[in-house]
């Protein structure tokens, strides 16, 4: 492969044959890249030379940038091609590998982000960590054209000192606080975390801290039951304040819905524009408990605008939902979304564009702007003196006809790849706003992923796999994949009662406990006991922008064990909860998914039985009573009929003599391990379960 070859634009190195289309997108870069594998770590063995090692995602906006200024860049790339042994990763692809040197990252400098720029020994033992690092040296940042020959030079002249660092760094990752067992008092430990959220909470504008603000859906689940189970009224005030301000915001795409990946400001106003599955999923279910906890309309409303977008653009016709779309359209980040003032005037009737730029905030004569709404729609419904149920059909006409006009516009790029964990999240959103609005729509959905995911990300054995594009499953399963899944399949099971799911989730977090479960100290790895060997087999605790596999898979034994009456899941719910005392005690708001978890353990929780026929009104009426509330300790079955009442009694022995009482729809209420007398009525099972 000459330069010449390079400098025409046929050059295609090795990533070529990669399903990734993060890789993809590198395919064709003058870099002579290589995915992950020995054939990397061979040459550099072989040919003595270090290893630059990039980790990023298709739709990361930074990525992209420092792809066009470095990766496309001959010079970079005949430096790069000289000294280095370079290896892209798709973080989204192998999240035990990101994980893995985003630690290195954070352990060097004290922060993280992607790209992710890790040089490395040929025994990939890392010196050295970044995130993006422009072509050229600027405002304090050594550029590619001098860090390269400068490493370049070390590792040629002072070998030694290099081995010496990379010792040190591996040495300090192998010893890094993977939990610590102890003891955890819940009450203390819930009031913690909250009175932590509490101090961070940004009173004026929602969320927490200041800019850039990240969704945390993980926050909203804890604090709602917190909320609930102290009858604090401020609690649910955060998540109300909070949630009302992420909607108007700009983070909120008010023509084709769904939420932007974050805000750069204070204000939720300007978003930073990809958008990703696992926000979606996150926050449709934030809403649906928001609707049920304080019974908002336009929290409904934000959840089913949220999965039309996804059943709408994010759904495979195979089956599942695809991973993300990219922040830029055609180099320029957020330009499919913005608007001018000009464009309304063209696009909607007169009286609909100036509605749509006085609502939406759109300066006159300035650039394209994202659409903010500062005020909600009862304050608008007074200060434009018009009711509050017009206001909002004007603004939908006129949103129906942006969005047709959008449709013209170049789409971002969409990564069609399938990831078992996030289509997990997306399962169990949408299996649970499928229960709370009624809707077959998303349980149907749910349960075309469900087959998919059974279907085609399992390797000959059974085992699952975590990834899945065009015809291809590739990547062991990580423990995301599992605790997700199982979550999902939870939600599928109580939305309908397919004892099936309930079995598929046992199964699967069987083999999750043979394969992950750290039986010296408790918890889960994030990786198997058979997967590839990395420096370090992590298992973390604490939340990013999705919840921690440990935190769900110990939520996921807690309810299984109450669906099923296996007393053994809850003991090994308790050894998680027990294997990072130390972490969670001392950080407890970044472990509000455990909080979640926790929150369950102290109780006190219910079990429903209801005997009776599904599409029965007096059993649809009980159903209805149960999932209009916010009841996020109660666990709910029904044995549907006599046909298939050996199948659940078969996963729940505990229901075999549930039956129904006058062939009329009956309840078995049980709480604290002892069931209550059966009740055909449905005001008195919510009387039952309040006492």
């Amino acid at each position: 492969m000459t330069d010449s070859t390079r400098s025409t634009g046929s050059f295609r190195n090795r990533l070529q044959q990669e399903k990734s289309p993060y890789l993809l997108q590198h395919a064709s870069n003058p870099v002579d890249w290589y995915p992950w594998g020995e054939e990397a770590f061979e040459k550099a063995r072989r040919e003595d030379k270090p290893i630059f090692l990039s980790i990023g995602y298709s739709t990361c906006h930074w990525c992209h940038v420092m792809a066009h200024e470095s990766f496309e860049n001959e010079e970079v790339a005949r430096l790069l091609n000289e000294s280095f042994i370079s290896i892209k990763v798709d973080r989204e692809e192998r999240p035990d590998i990101d994980k893995l040197y985003m630690a290195v990252c954070q352990l060097l400098t004290g922060g993280g982000g992607w790209p992710l720029t890790i040089l490395m020994t040929p025994d990939r033992r890392p010196f050295y960590a970044g995130t993006y690092i422009p072509r050229e040296s600027r405002s304090g940042m050594v550029g590619m054209l001098v860090l390269i020959p400068g490493l370049s030079e070390v590792w040629r002249k002072e070998r030694n000192r290099i081995l010496e660092t990379a010792g040190e760094i591996t040495t300090a990752l192998q010893g890094m606080d993977q939990g610590g067992p102890g003891e955890l008092p819940l009450d203390r430990v819930l009031h913690e975390a909250y009175d932590d959220l509490r101090r961070r909470f940004d009173a004026r504008y929602g969320g927490f801290d200041s800019a850039p603000k990240f969704p945390m859906a993980q926050h909203s689940f804890f604090l709602l039951r917190y909320g609930r189970r102290q009858e604090n009224s401020q609690a649910l005030a955060i998540v109300e304040k909070t949630l009302q301000s992420m909607r108007r915001g700009g983070i909120y795409d008010a023509v084709g819905f769904g939420f932007h990946r974050y805000s750069t400001d204070a204000q939720w106003r300007l978003p930073h524009f990809e958008k990703m599955l696992y926000d979606q999923a996150l926050l449709a279910m934030a809403y649906t408990e928001a609707f049920q906890a304080a019974g908002q309309s336009l929290y409904k409303k934000t959840a089913r605008e949220i999965l039309t977008y996804v059943l709408r653009d994010m759904t495979a016709p195979e089956g599942g939902f695809y991973s993300a779309e990219d922040a830029d359209t055609a180099g320029e980040e957020g330009a499919f979304y913005l608007w001018t003032a000009e464009e309304l005037r063209q696009v909607l009737p007169t009286e609909e564009a100036e509605l749509m730029i006085r609502v939406y905030a759109i300066p006159e004569g300035g650039k394209p702007s994202v659409l903010h709404c500062s005020s909600s729609y009862p304050e608008l419904s007074v200060d434009l003196d018009l009711p509050e149920e017009r206001l909002l059909e004007r603004l939908e006409s006129a949103r129906q006809k942006l969005f047709l006009q959008r449709a013209k516009r170049i789409r971002p790029l969409r990564d069609d790849k399938i990831l078992t964990d996030w289509n997990g999240l997306m399962i169990a959103a949408m299996a649970r706003a499928a229960a709370v609005f009624e809707e077959p729509v998303y349980l149907q959905a749910a349960r075309e992923a469900v087959r998919f995911i059974l279907e085609n990300l399992r390797d000959p054995r059974g085992r699952l796999l975590h990834r899945w594009r065009e015809g291809e499953a590739a990547m062991p399963a990580v423990l995301d994949d599992y605790a997700f899944l199982i979550w999902g399949l939870i939600e599928a099971y109580e939305a309908t009662f397919d004892a099936n799911l309930l079995q598929t989730a046992l199964s699967l977090d069987e083999e999750l406990t043979a394969h992950f479960w750290d039986n010296a100290s408790g918890g889960y790895f994030y990786t198997p006991d058979d997967g590839e060997s990395l420096l370090v087999r992590q298992k973390e605790s604490y939340d990013g922008a999705i919840p921690s596999g440990n935190s769900v898979a110990m939520l996921n034994l807690l309810r299984l064990s109450r669906l099923t009456g296996q007393a053994g899941l809850e003991e090994r719910a308790v050894a998680t909860a027990q294997a990072f005392a130390d972490s969670i005690r001392s950080l407890s708001a970044a472990h509000t998914s455990f909080m979640v978890a926790l929150d369950y353990l102290a109780g006190p929780s219910a079990e429903v039985v209801i005997a009776g026929s599904p599409e029965g009104t007096d059993t649809r009426d009980m159903l209805r009573e149960l999932r209009r509330a916010f009841l996020p300790h109660v666990t709910v079955l029904l044995i549907p009929d006599e046909g298939e009442k050996g199948m659940l009694a078969g996963v729940a022995e505990f229901t075999g003599g549930m039956t129904r009482i006058d062939g009329r729809a009956t309840a078995y209420v049980c709480r604290n391990f002892s069931c209550r007398k059966p009740t055909t009525d449905p005001a008195e099972m919510t009387t039952l379960l309040r006492e």
